[in-house]
């Protein structure tokens, strides 16, 4: 969410930035008003490589966009952004709420420098109780919610769910097993015995008490959580008095399990019902944005956010982009309750109502219980922002320290290390991670299936050459004059000096020079302690034992490997669960499993004769024909 440029942005004096490229700037924008709508939408500033610097919603795009022509009256990041400018696109809305749900897509999508950048897209972690088997199950989710039956959540982190399903499991002993398995079970498995399931699977419990099992799930995770432990303890009181000790036992032991997960909600108000907390924190520059989820009145965690945006924003106008950006792929709560009251949150809470389906208030409490949970929000944040300062103060360090050892003119803000992972030559995948001031950037990290019809199984040098190249061609593509900030200032490669031979050559034969270029290799019997580091036109060199810059070139290359050996497994096991059968035109899952039921596996189809073929049930003379054919050559 953006709002319209101020004379003065929060106190912040006026900027003497000026030169040619403001002046440049102004006119472009200057010259597209004459012809600029009236109404609402959207407009965007693209710099001279047709990159977004900033996307903006307007009631008025021509009143909005003449504000750009007064750089005077503009704060120091927006009179940057003028004098970079070389183009203006807009799109036309019917509404200003359209204006501002496109204005967020398109920042998501475009990741404008200029606006304030969410860039954490991870999904969040659901409990799902399935409604499309006659016995519910009870599972984690992830992804789109696209299943049949009742979702709760967001939960914070995945850790969180398992720790909650493990006490749902005991409390209402609902099966957690695929179909499959529980189709296929002839005795009770081991959940049954340890008393986290009640083994419906064989049987042990009748359809009527396991739905109520279901019934009693549904209502804790919906909010009725006091409702179901009266009626727990009203049974285990009925049970012992009857001497039914054994089951009074089992009542005390679900109801342990409710009370494990109450025990964890740390800060809980009465009757807050479905709401997200929302409050942020800076300090040096870090902003910490930290995300509390709560569930029919139940906490389910938080997670912090650190939004990119540049120049120092006021931190309403951060919470506003964030909370537009963060519900633009998951339906918000019914309240949001923040630490500041955000810019046009009625418009704000019109494109939520959107998301949600239903109303949205977004509330900014100044004192009582809510106010409470806010203050503790901004604990967490401020401590969140701690951390990150500390973290990124022994990075920068650290990356101060390569400069000298690898002839660096100065710090490196862009790292990428690759390397290669493959069994005996098989499903080969090159592998690039990403490190910088702030640590390890996963949101970049590279795989790259090698594919090439001349690289020999097991050649490594040929795998490098491959993913070397395939890298920066399309980096020169994209960016050749690398203004874009994604061309490495260091290339690490795991090896020694043929492994670095190699990416010379291949930097060489794409004209790209300047690339800062070592490999570091493990000492003699691949010893972790002894590597040697190698650069090209110097001797090969190590680093002294316990030096702190040695252990971060070690964890670099080890996190190289690591998610290396991950991608090649990944495609190792996808290889495992293809079939010789997936190659035939016209046989879809149906037939191949008519197919794999009859014969009892592939290998067994492919040796088939036709006639054979034809018996399965399911299989016609053409597609028999088709199988026969594909296995024997015929045309």
């Amino acid at each position: 969410m953006t709002r319209p440029p101020t004379p003065i942005d929060r106190g912040q004096p006026p900027s003497r930035f000026s030169g040619k490229p403001l002046v440049a700037g102004v006119a472009i924008i200057r010259a597209q008003i004459a012809t600029m709508p009236a109404g609402p939408g959207v407009y965007r500033m693209l710099n001279r490589q047709g990159a977004a610097l900033y996307v903006g919603k307007a009631r008025s795009l021509r009143r909005r966009v003449t504000a750009y022509t007064q750089p005077d009256r503009l704060p120091v990041r927006l009179q940057r952004m003028v004098a970079e400018t070389a183009e203006l696109e807009v799109i036309t809305t019917h509404t200003e709420v359209e204006a501002l749900l496109l204005e967020i897509n398109l920042i998501k999508q475009l990741k404008p420098r200029y606006n304030v950048l969410l860039r954490d897209d991870k999904s969040f972690p659901y409990i799902l109780i399935r409604a499309d088997h006659e016995w519910p199950q009870l599972t984690k989710h992830r992804g789109a919610r696209d299943r049949k039956g009742q979702y709760f959540g967001p939960f914070a982190a995945a850790s969180a769910v398992n720790r909650t399903l493990t006490a749902l499991q005991r409390a209402f002993l609902l099966r957690s097993c695929s179909d499959g398995v529980f189709h296929n079970r002839t005795r009770p498995c081991l959940l049954h015995q340890i008393k986290r399931c009640s083994a419906p699977c064989v049987g042990r419990i009748e359809r009527a008490a396991y739905d109520e099992l279901v019934e009693e799930a549904r209502g804790f995770l919906s909010g009725k959580s006091q409702a179901v432990q009266q009626e727990l303890s009203r049974r285990m009181d009925e049970a012992s008095a009857d001497l039914a000790f054994e089951t009074a036992a089992l009542y005390r032991d679900r109801i342990r399990a409710l009370a494990q997960i109450q025990a964890r909600q740390d800060i809980n108000i009465r009757g807050l019902g479905d709401a997200d907390v929302i409050a942020a924190y800076r300090d040096s520059g870090v902003t910490c944005v930290e995300v509390f989820f709560f569930r029919a009145g139940q906490n389910y965690g938080n997670r912090p956010y650190f939004p990119n945006h540049v120049g120092h924003l006021p931190m309403d106008e951060v919470l506003g982009a964030f909370i537009g950006q963060f519900y633009s792929d998951k339906p918000p709560p019914p309240l949001v309750l923040v630490g500041e009251a955000v810019p046009e949150s009625a418009l704000l809470e019109a494109a939520l109502a959107i998301r949600a389906g239903g109303r949205v208030r977004i509330e900014a409490p100044q004192r009582g219980p809510k106010r409470k949970l806010i203050e503790h929000a901004e604990l967490n944040a401020r401590e969140a922002a701690g951390r990150r300062l500390s973290e990124s103060a022994t990075q920068r360090r650290l990356l101060d320290g390569l400069a000298p050892i690898f002839g660096l003119a100065e710090p490196p803000k862009r790292i990428e290390v690759y390397d290669n992972s493959h069994v005996s030559g098989t499903n080969p995948v090159g592998a690039m991670i990403v490190a910088g001031p702030e640590g390890f950037v996963k949101g970049a990290y590279r795989k790259f299936n090698i594919r090439g019809a001349d690289v020999r199984p097991g050649d490594d040098y040929a795998m490098l050459r491959e993913v070397l190249t395939r890298r920066f061609s399309r980096a020169l593509a994209e960016d050749p004059d690398r203004r874009s900030g994604n061309w490495p200032d260091l290339v690490l490669i795991d090896g020694g000096a043929g492994q670095l031979s190699g990416a010379v050559a291949v930097l060489a034969e794409l004209g790209i020079a300047g690339l800062p270029l070592a490999a570091i290799a493990k000492g003699p019997d691949r010893d972790a302690g002894r590597e040697r580091f190698f650069l090209p036109d110097r001797s090969p060199f190590s680093l002294p034992d316990g030096d702190p810059v040695f252990y971060f070139l070690q964890r670099l290359r080890d996190e190289a490997h690591r998610f290396a050996i991950g991608s090649h497994r990944a495609r190792r096991s996808k290889a495992i669960g293809q079939s010789i059968l997936d190659r035939i035109q016209g046989v879809g899952a149906l037939r191949k499993r008519a197919l794999l039921h009859h014969f009892g596996s592939a290998r067994a189809v492919a040796a088939a004769g036709l006639a054979d073929l034809e018996t399965v049930p399911g299989i016609n003379k053409g597609v028999a024909k088709k199988v026969y054919d594909h296995f024997h050559g015929a045309g």
